[in-house]
């Protein structure tokens, strides 16, 4: 049995998932940058993240996060600091080019933690975790089931969005070497706006 209103479920994920927020922003620039295959690690940082977070708001904190505002706050100014640093980080690196594509300098390690980080630290994500994901299990049926339908299909849904958008931004490649620093400059860019956007717009 599927859970509670699981295509309303469906529609509100992947208004999310194309919607371009920070994760999305900073796998296009990883993908112009270090291309897909490193773009994977940072995709499994993000949707580890997501897991974590569905599972401590479903099976421990539960309504924690909402009688506590100033935990949400920690959260969102841990994350505004970590986009402003990643937007630096962005608009300082180099676009690959044939003749640099082995010359990478991030571990897998690191695109793994930056996609954590920046899902982990997601106001956006701890926002929707405790106050909407709850409304789509009826705590009186079988919980646990419900929550492997639901988190599975988030980060399944998550991950091949956010490869999605990786694949999508190497289709540019070839009008990025030729404009090395713009897709940069414009990641940078939407990333401190993201940013300000957080610190004005959610009020705790």
């Amino acid at each position: 049995m599927l859970p509670l209103d699981f295509i309303l479920y469906l529609q509100i994920i992947i208004f999310l998932f194309i919607t371009p927020g920070t994760p999305r922003i900073v796998i296009i620039s990883y993908s112009m940058n270090y291309g897909v295959g490193k773009c994977v690690w940072s995709a499994l940082g993000d949707i580890t993240a997501n897991l974590i977070q569905a599972t401590l708001v479903i099976f421990v904190i539960g309504s924690f996060f909402s009688e506590n505002s100033t935990i949400l706050n920690i959260f969102k100014w841990i994350g505004v600091i970590y986009i402003l640093y990643l937007a630096y980080d962005i608009y300082k690196s180099r676009p690959k080019t044939i003749s640099s594509e082995g010359e990478i300098k991030k571990s897998n390690l690191s695109f793994f933690r930056d996609g954590f980080l920046v899902a982990g630290t997601s106001p956006k994500a701890w926002m929707f975790f405790p106050f909407i994901f709850p409304q789509f299990i009826d705590f009186n049926s079988n919980l646990l089931a419900q929550f492997i339908i639901l988190i599975t299909t988030y980060i399944v849904l998550d991950f091949l969005s956010l490869i999605g958008y990786a694949i999508l931004a190497q289709k540019l490649i070839k009008w990025i070497t030729a404009n090395p620093k713009t897709i940069n400059t414009i990641s940078a860019s939407v990333l401190v706006i993201i940013a300000c956007i957080i610190v004005v717009m959610q009020q705790y």
